[in-house]
């Protein structure tokens, strides 16, 4: 009886460190099976799309002009091209500074048509008695996207291409345009680097830029 005893207790100390060497298996293939699946799991081309066209619809360019008595200062100057532009175009009449230093601008009836075509475009009644207008220029559109690349489960790197889809002011300031070349080199220049021209019609900007998963599942632009 004692033997027997004797016996199974070394069949039982036996059993179990076989049974955590089993048991230390099954997790080890349970985890590495999980990080293939994983691994497998690719960023769909249209979830990427929708990721970027929203973050496209951020960086918009646009043109602020304002109406009435406008004087110059720090946020506005009258005496810019993009006044002379836009009066070119037939949207303003600028006329010369008074003896208070203000120069009297109004918006044409084909001005006032223009505006009220966008629906994004704003007026805003300034405390000096003037009317800020704010007219969008251009928005950047998705063409398409040609790599997705993981790096990891919750990161990816996405190579695209965008183009400008300027509108009917856009085209205005369009840096190849008629209107805009018959400034010299100098006011070019500046319509470019501080009042929204553009080269509009440049063929489409290739870029990449990296997506990360969000705790909640979704796809987005990546900060870091």
């Amino acid at each position: 009886m004692f033997e027997q005893e004797i016996e199974l207790e070394k069949r039982e100390s036996s059993v179990v460190p076989l049974l955590l060497i089993v048991a230390m298996i099954v997790c080890i293939v349970g985890v590495a099976g999980y990080y293939v699946w994983q691994n497998k799991q690719v960023l769909p081309a249209a979830e990427a799309g929708n990721v970027i066209t929203a973050s496209l619809k951020t960086q918009t360019a646009s043109v602020r002009f304002s109406t009435g008595a406008v004087k110059p200062s720090m946020f506005d100057r009258p005496d810019g091209p993009h006044y002379r532009l836009l009066e070119k175009a037939g949207y303003l009449k600028v006329g010369k500074m008074d003896k208070k230093g203000a120069y009297p601008i109004s918006i044409t009836p084909d001005g006032e048509k223009l505006v009220a075509e966008f629906p994004t475009a704003t007026k805003t009644h300034q405390g000096d008695g003037t009317d800020l207008y704010v007219i969008p220029l251009a928005e950047r559109r998705l063409v398409e996207i040609s790599k997705i690349a993981m790096i990891s489960p919750t990161r990816a790197t996405v190579q695209f291409t965008w183009k400008w889809e300027p509108t009917k002011v856009g085209e205005v300031f369009d840096a190849s345009g008629s209107l805009v070349k018959s400034f010299n080199m100098w006011d070019r220049t500046t319509l470019i680097d501080k009042y929204g021209a553009a080269f509009y019609h440049a063929a489409p900007a290739r870029v990449q830029v990296a997506l990360t998963k969000a705790d909640q599942g979704n796809w987005q632009i990546a900060v870091d």
